[in-house]
């Protein structure tokens, strides 16, 4: 039943990948540098750029148990796609979440141009879709574009 479940949620994600590398695509542009700039805009990697969470993982786990807002309003879909001027912020009744605070007192100095942060409201801002230059993560896209490009 557990390898049933596994093979289930595999093929969801792939599906949900597969469908950001067709997005990726139909823009103008360096395909593999859509696909990163679509990466760097979904909720769940915001949330952990932006220090909230430790992990991408329990990013994840924040913003579907409706510990995030964007725009003031609760959203629990992880691959959720910001926009540029999109704020994202921490509810009200989540903010004196162990699992938040303790992330954000290790949040480390490292800021990221596409976003902003106030530490007071617990909010960032999505400024803009980051260059490939500006982000850290060494990835070969070009090896993910022809291997999905079949």
């Amino acid at each position: 039943m557990e390898k049933q479940k596994a093979k289930y949620i595999y093929g969801v994600l792939e599906r949900q990948f597969a469908n950001l590398f067709d997005k990726a695509a139909r823009k103008t542009g360096i395909t593999g540098e859509n696909l990163l700039a679509l990466l760097e805009a979904r909720l769940d990697n915001t949330v952990f750029r932006l220090g909230i969470a430790p992990t991408r993982r329990s990013a994840r786990q924040l913003v579907l148990h409706k510990h995030i807002l964007v725009n003031g309003n609760v959203v629990n879909i992880p691959s959720y796609t910001l926009r540029p001027g999109d704020i994202v912020s921490v509810r009200e009744k989540s903010k004196s979440l162990e699992a938040i605070t303790t992330s954000l007192a290790g949040r480390n100095a490292r800021q990221f141009t596409w976003l902003e942060w106030d530490g007071g409201q617990l909010a960032g801002k999505f400024i803009s879709n980051p260059q490939r230059d500006q982000i850290p993560e060494k990835i070969q896209e070009q090896l993910i574009v022809e291997l999905y490009s079949k």
